[in-house]
């Protein structure tokens, strides 16, 4: 009987494992990750503003985003850009983690 009890649950645990096809919401996941970045870069850019100061030099991220440096309105700049520029990678990552999924599940 507790033999019989114990393939029947390892019997259903392979069938779940086997059954279940995770897929990502595209546009939840592209959504989240914009306001995400957008928002920890709009932080990050008041916290160093906080302690330094504003000082309109253009950093490493300032080359890629025009128009962002560390100042009020660099921040906002940022924000914006930092927002699309993670709503497209979300979105491209989400797809292609959902394409891969289908085509890699067991048989």
């Amino acid at each position: 009987m507790l033999i019989h009890l114990c393939a029947t649950y390892v019997n259903f645990y392979k069938f779940t494992i086997m059954e279940v096809n995770m897929k990502l919401n595209v546009k939840a996941f592209a959504l989240t990750s914009g306001i995400i970045w957008g928002l920890g870069l709009f932080c990050l850019t008041w916290w160093i503003i906080a302690f330094d100061g504003a000082t309109h030099e253009v950093t490493m991220i300032g080359r890629l985003y025009r128009g962002y440096n560390i100042s009020p309105v660099g921040s906002v700049i940022g924000l914006v850009w930092a927002f699309f520029d993670a709503l497209i990678g979300g979105a491209v990552f989400a797809w292609l983690y959902n394409t891969l999924a289908e085509k890699l599940k067991a048989p």
